[in-house]
């Protein structure tokens, strides 16, 4: 693990690391607890966006304030400037290849993601120790196509789980979640990005808040 050398520096000064991988080099942009961290939360991109992403940064402002280091992880991909993502097994190749820069302090890590980047943390949590999986925006099924389920991923995770859903989501609503071993949390009028429709009863920062006040409350419950 390196010093950032791209010469891009996040826009809130955070510091960023460059993580070789066999599928490229990631990126990892640290949001450290300000005091000694019970945990590290790792959250990754999906496949239409970075970090940049209005959950991931929400996350990042709040978490450390609760003892949650908060790791923003761009996949070797999204790093070399490419703009399609590659197949899901290159995904789980560079997480995978990312995760022991994740888990060099020793803490615990619960392994995140939205979108394709939950799907990510799904499939790999328990081969690689997962202390919990974080699912924002899980994408149930591709849009008008609930027969594509990828429930079976979301099932198969093995370890505590947390999906935090838009309300009106088209990847997948909160109502249509099968039953199984994983928290649900709606976030009322939301979207695949979270974004909620001016004429919502709530704001674009009431909706963030539902997001970061579940996270807090989830990772205080883990052992």
């Amino acid at each position: 693990m390196t010093n950032d050398t791209s010469g891009r520096a996040p826009a809130d000064g955070a510091p960023a690391e460059t993580v070789p991988t066999e599928t490229g080099d990631a990126r990892i942009t640290w949001h450290r607890a300000p005091r000694a961290a019970r945990l590290v939360l790792a959250v990754s991109h999906g496949a239409g966006g970075g970090i940049e992403a209005r959950d991931l940064r929400a996350l990042a402002a709040e978490l450390p304030a609760h003892g949650v280091t908060v790791a923003l992880v761009e996949q070797p991909w999204r790093v070399a400037g490419k703009k399609l993502a590659p197949a899901p097994k290159t995904l789980d190749a560079g997480w995978r290849g990312i995760w022991p820069a994740l888990a060099a302090a020793g803490l615990p890590v619960v392994s995140g993601g939205r979108s394709a980047g939950a799907r990510v943390a799904c499939r790999t949590a328990a081969e690689l120790g997962a202390a919990a999986v974080l699912a924002l925006s899980f994408p149930l099924h591709p849009p008008g196509r609930p027969d594509r389920s990828r429930a079976a991923e979301l099932l198969g995770a093995g370890v505590p789980t947390l999906v935090v859903q838009g309300g009106n989501d088209p990847f997948g609503r909160p109502a249509e979640f099968p039953d199984g071993d994983h928290d649900l949390v709606a976030v009322p009028h939301g979207d695949h990005a979270f974004a909620v429709p001016k004429r919502a009863d709530i704001t674009q920062e009431q909706a963030l808040g539902i997001i970061t006040a579940a996270v807090v409350e989830w990772t205080a419950s883990l052992p």
